[in-house]
């Protein structure tokens, strides 16, 4: 199926590295209790002050008023107040400052600060009767509210003024995390609860062996459930566990445990109108950690029976949310290429469509409607009214600048690999694109493997954002191909490679260039491959198993798995799927062939990553680009400081894009 029509070069311009300082990230949808109005976070690119820096803004229903209400430092997690009249929002303000909440009379007027705490704030969510808010903290005491605090400060100031730094403790089995860093017992975060109209704070929950997080009120503000994990002193056999519990929001209540479930992508509660049921998400085992494929569920509050509601469907459900009358709860359903809205009827369990071939990446429903962030081949991510299965846009962050760019058209593609087994992926045209001619062709491959190509214009992540169309508009083809592992085709196709990592994988991937050169498209002598996350993973493993690549592109990757355990965040995975590297020796050694065997590698390879990351770390690219120094394979490392996995300075991901694009020419040689 062709998604999008070629589109005329002479009209028309290439996608630039410095147009990262034009596109704006739209995410973060919310909507208020009367369905008339939608507020959402816009990510901008600063090249002045080279920050990424997001801002509140709200649309109508109608679509034809937008505002921003915040500008300079960035914003998070956006809420109306249960009367709609407040917006409140998560900043650091001025800069430098602790996050605290923050709260914007709609009626006009300047954003006033509601919590003056020293612990740091990371989510919160309102009470029903609005007089209340709990939130979601780390950094104080447990138990001892704002007098533990006041110590911190102190001690933190004292910090400051010269003298040594603290050793830093761990006692936890999973020790360190992306963007968080080493997590200690400081880290955990606990809920609290904050009296809007005094600003007092009180502990809710204090075990300092325990994260809690997701709170989420009662509809009649009696009870707040939330997930606890044991995390401190925890072996192998507590981990992956979301223990979801309830709590009185009064000082020195004691929780009680609902249920435990299998911890998901993204874990998501929300209470039913009348109080009976509470949806979440349900995972899988921590073998399968990297295939969840998130279930919904309910959990009925009094009894603590629980019904798998999505269980036969075989897909990922993203971001559920109770329709209005409570009826039903809507979702998007991650299925081969899409992502598409849906809605299951909590009576008898059918799952009805709300949509076609879309993707829609959160879904918001208040008093009858229902809004989404959604994205295809040639639109990046926007708000858009959901109205009878069709999409009506209420933003347009990105259209000037997307209809200033000639856009590839991008195609559906299937073929099967070595073994039978069916593969589907996209292949991503220039715009200018003659049937006849072969074209330089870069397999660039998408992350997790937790995830799918699909069709989309997204600006950031762990997948290939706007690569595709990069590397397209400056006259290369692309294939995206999802390699069995990948999600959006059910539980089975993902666990394929359970244990075998780099194999079926790869034969997938190669299966897709000789489609392409089968079908006269790529040209066998000018070909490419790249990709980041597990994208630079597989580019390593497939430059280690074939030469027919002129250069490749491994960004965030790792070609000695060894190196991993213990230096990365993904121990309970490596535990649970592999098993420890002294009890394992010769599977850990399968799955880091491209090191050890580096000396089949032929292709000149750019390496890159951020010095931060605690996702992959640097020295996976580190140890390959030393290899192929070594042997003398033509190499570059290219090392971002201050960056995690997914970059943030503007100036670096246009940098990073200028090197994809450079690199690339250097040995493919094609520009329009």
């Amino acid at each position: 199926m062709t998604c999008l029509a070629p589109l005329g070069a002479h009209a028309r311009r290439a996608l630039t590295p410095e147009d990262w300082y034009r596109f704006q990230a739209v995410s973060d949808l919310r909507i208020a209790p009367d369905g008339g109005t939608v507020a959402y976070l816009v990510t901008s690119y600063d090249q002045a002050s080279d920050e990424s820096r997001a801002a509140l803004w709200t649309a109508d229903w109608s679509g034809r008023r937008s505002e921003q209400l915040t500008r300079g430092e960035s914003v998070s997690d956006p809420r109306f107040s249960p009367d709609g009249r407040y917006l409140s929002f998560l900043s650091a303000r001025p800069a430098g400052a602790k996050t605290q909440v923050w709260l914007l009379d709609r009626k006009g007027g300047k954003p006033r600060q509601l919590t003056h705490v020293s612990g740091d704030i990371t989510s919160y969510e309102w009470s029903p009767d609005g007089a209340q808010m709990v939130l979601v903290m780390h950094g104080l005491e447990p138990g001892t509210g704002e007098a533990a605090a006041a110590r911190v400060d102190r001690a933190r100031k004292e910090d400051q003024a010269g003298t040594a730094p603290k050793p830093l403790v761990m006692d936890a089995l999973q020790f360190k995390r992306d963007e968080e860093g080493y997590l200690t017992a400081d880290s955990r975060p606990h809920l609290y609860l904050l009296d809007v109209r005094s600003g007092t704070v009180v502990a809710l929950t204090t075990d300092p062996q325990r994260a809690d997080s997701k709170p989420q009120f009662s509809p009649d503000g009696r009870q707040i459930a939330y997930v606890s994990q044991l995390v401190g002193s925890s072996g192998p056999r507590e981990v992956g566990i979301d223990e979801l519990y309830l709590l009185a929001p009064t000082a020195g209540a004691r929780p009680r445990r609902l249920l435990k479930t299998w911890s998901p992508n993204n874990q998501r509660l929300e209470w039913s109108a009348d109080g009976r049921e509470i949806a979440f998400l349900i995972g899988d085992e921590p073998r399968y950690f990297a295939y969840i494929m998130d279930r919904l569920a309910v959990v009925d509050v009094a009894s603590g029976r629980v019904r798998d509601l999505t269980g036969k469907l075989d897909r990922a459900v993203v971001s559920p949310t109770f329709s209005s009358d409570g009826r039903t709860i809507q979702f998007a359903i991650e299925d081969d290429g899409f992502q598409y809205p849906a809605q299951v009827a909590l009576e008898s369990g059918a799952i009805t469509p709300l949509g076609g071939s879309m993707v829609v990446t959160e879904l918001a429903s208040a008093a009858g409607h229902t809004a989404v962030l959604a994205t295809n081949d040639r639109s990046a991510v926007e708000v858009n009214a959901l109205e009878a299965g069709k999409l009506r846009p209420l933003s347009t962050h990105n259209r000037t600048l997307l209809d200033e760019l000639a856009l590839g058209s991008v195609e559906d593609i299937a073929f099967t690999s070595r073994d039978g087994t069916p593969i589907h992926g996209q292949i991503v045209k220039p715009p200018d694109y003659a049937i006849g001619h072969r074209y330089p062709t870069i397999l660039w491959i998408h992350g997790g493997p937790n995830g799918q190509d699909q069709h989309e214009l997204v600006l950031e992540g762990y997948g290939p954002p706007l690569e595709r169309q990069l590397f397209a508009t400056h006259g290369y083809v692309v294939l995206a191909v999802n390699y069995r592992g990948s999600t959006g085709r059910g539980a089975a196709f993902a666990r394929s490679i359970l244990a075998d990592w780099g194999d079926k994988e790869v034969q997938d991937l190669l299966a897709g260039v000789d489609y392409a050169i089968a079908k006269g498209i790529a040209d066998p002598a000018r070909l490419g491959i790249g990709g980041w996350s597990y994208g630079g993973l597989l580019t390593d493993y497939t430059i280690a198993s074939d030469a027919r690549f002129r250069t490749a592109i491994s960004g965030a990757g790792s070609g000695n798995q060894l190196t991993t355990y213990g230096s990365d965040e993904y121990v309970i995975q490596y535990n649970a799927e592999l098993g420890p590297p002294w009890r394992n020796t010769a599977l850990w050694m399968q799955v880091s062939y491209p090191f050890f065997h580096a000396d089949r590698i032929r292709t000149p390879t750019l390496f890159l990553g951020g010095d931060k990351d605690f996702n992959v770390p640097i020295a996976g690219g580190e140890q390959m680009y030393q290899a192929l120094r070594v042997l003398g394979i033509p190499t570059e490392l290219i090392v971002y400081p201050g960056e995690y996995h997914v970059f943030t300075r503007p100036s670096f991901l246009v940098d990073r894009w200028k090197r994809y694009l450079g690199w690339i020419n250097r040995y493919l040689g094609s520009e329009p």
